[in-house]
């Protein structure tokens, strides 16, 4: 790819990708767990967002105002996004998931001027006892809420043109607060010309979106990853968006995939790995779907291969954060390949580097980086100057992801690097004992993670979710123990197993290791 095309215009505007394709084409297919159906078309959708740019200007947020958003999947959160990035007004997404504490300090560390919620996600708000200095409004949606201001109310009368503000590619759009694992969570700052980079990398690339397809992308507002798919890839290719509105079941995602025709899916490796478990999941019909992908967390070559099987569709992984965008990923998937991450979507600018931040030779592992100069790269941790300073090392950001390449630029994912464990001297990667574990009939989740030891240092300790019905027991540990052995190297297997009901995880959905080291 050329890097030229992914370099913005001086003057530049995220929302121009979704205006573009204003006419009465669908732009968004709506259900939830009820079964209540809506659509709404490119113009509708358009017309609302300006209705609501309209209103909040009146109200008086300008360009460069912080807003923290918390909603759902819902229409309206896309009429939300919209009006704010036409507006020049920097979106924090919030999951539903926060806790009053948390909120209290993305509002007072982003400097939010409003705030924008679904009515029913407004008792954090409300919990919260500390000053908020900087908050001027706050605007609920779906109902009216007594002492908040209803954005039905400041929509109403408001013209449906509106002309989006000019902004330079390298002014603020998304405030994103990291999910991070100790600590405060960083705010990475995303200018609008990482969303011309994005939307040109994610859309063809790895999603594959033509512009009549039906594209469902399952994560929620609240994460970067809503952002990158369906907001930004999807509605900015002019493809026809499904939004799903209830509860995870297995079975209600695969008729979804059959009735609606679904024609691209991206969802995580958790949702993917409930789907495969189920026994009649080749009863669907699935002929539809050209293009499943994966991100969030490294997927189980077992679960790739049930797919593969069933419905001879490859599940691409793709490996990206919300510092960046897809930087690697299974695009042409070589047989001999799968279960690596795949090669850098643009190969000169991502590496594996040693501690000093220079590229290591093929087979060694090293952290996965990316050189500074990436235009879809993040512009820096908001008031942050020495995190993003120590993100650094040499002329490389450091994702703090571990892997290895191999002679032709296939990269094998590890671990984070603090996720990585010595054991007696090896160096071993949860992910691949995980994936080990993930292939037993019984296992329905799992994460691996150092147990400290007298003797060795660390030894390798999984943390089991056993399928329905199936009673844990050291019989079974065991099993599960000799199991692994048979497929991974031997010193690499669980000497402690502990059976769970549930695995903690962050609001993005990612394994909460941390938590299960302590």
């Amino acid at each position: 790819m050329d890097l030229n095309a992914l370099i913005a215009p001086d003057y530049y505007n995220i929302a121009n990708e979704i205006d573009k394709h204003y006419s009465d084409k669908i732009a968004l297919k709506w259900e939830n767990g009820n079964g209540d159906h809506k659509t709404i078309t490119y113009a509708e959708l358009i017309k609302e967002a300006n209705k609501l740019a309209n209103g909040l200007t009146k109200l008086g947020l300008n360009k460069g105002d912080r807003v923290v958003v918390m909603t759902t999947r819902l229409i309206e959160s896309y009429v939300i996004y919209l009006a704010c990035l036409k507006k020049g007004i920097v979106i924090s997404p919030s999951s539903e998931l926060l806790r009053a504490k948390d909120l209290v300090y993305r509002l007072n560390h982003s400097e939010a001027k409003a705030v924008i919620s679904y009515y029913q996600f407004i008792t954090e708000f409300e919990n919260i006892k500390e000053e908020t200095p900087f908050l001027k409004y706050k605007i609920a949606f779906g109902q009216e809420v007594e002492n908040w201001l209803s954005m039905e109310n400041i929509m109403s009368n408001e013209s449906e043109t509106f002309e989006t503000v000019a902004t330079k590619k390298d002014d603020f759009a998304i405030l994103a607060y990291t999910s991070g694992t100790t600590g405060m969570p960083k705010g990475v700052v995303h200018s609008h010309g990482w969303g011309f980079a994005h939307l040109r990398i994610s859309a063809p690339l790895w999603l594959n979106i033509h512009e009549d397809d039906t594209v469902w992308a399952t994560a929620a507002p609240g994460w970067q990853k809503w952002v990158w798919s369906p907001l930004l890839a999807i509605l900015g290719s002019g493809a026809t968006g499904f939004v799903y509105n209830g509860k995870f079941h297995p079975h209600k995602y695969l008729h979804i995939l059959q009735d609606h025709k679904i024609n691209v899916l991206c969802c995580t490796p958790t949702e993917y790995r409930m789907m495969a478990k189920l026994d009649d999941i080749a009863s669907f019909n699935l002929s539809h779907l050209h293009t499943a992908v994966s991100a969030g967390e490294a997927l189980n070559r077992e679960v790739i291969d049930i797919f593969k099987r069933n419905f001879n569709l490859q599940i691409r992984d793709g490996y990206g954060q919300t510092e960046s965008t897809l930087l690697i990923a299974n695009l042409n998937v070589d047989a001999n390949k799968i279960g690596s991450m795949g090669k850098p979507i643009l190969e000169e600018f991502v590496e594996i580097v040693d501690e000093n931040g220079q590229p290591l030779p093929v087979n060694e592992v090293g952290t996965i980086a990316v050189r500074k100069d990436f235009p879809a790269l993040f512009k820096q941790y908001y008031k942050d100057e020495e995190k993003t300073k120590n993100s650094v090392r040499g002329n490389y950001f450091i994702t703090g992801d571990r892997a290895s390449k191999d002679e032709e630029n296939y990269f094998w994912f590890q671990g984070r690097n603090d996720d990585v464990i010595i054991s007696s001297g090896y160096t071993i990667g949860p992910f691949e004992v995980e994936d080990a574990l993930m292939k037993h009939e019984s296992v329905k989740e799992c994460a691996v993670v150092a147990s400290p030891d007298p003797i060795r240092g660390n030894v390798v300790k999984a943390f089991v979710v056993l399928k329905d019905g199936v009673q844990g027991n050291d019989l079974l540990a065991k099993e599960l123990q000799n199991f692994v052995k048979k497929l991974t190297a031997p010193y690499k297997y669980p000497r402690i197993i502990q059976f769970i009901d549930t695995l903690p995880k962050t609001d993005s959905g990612k394994i909460r290791r941390v938590e299960l080291r302590n």
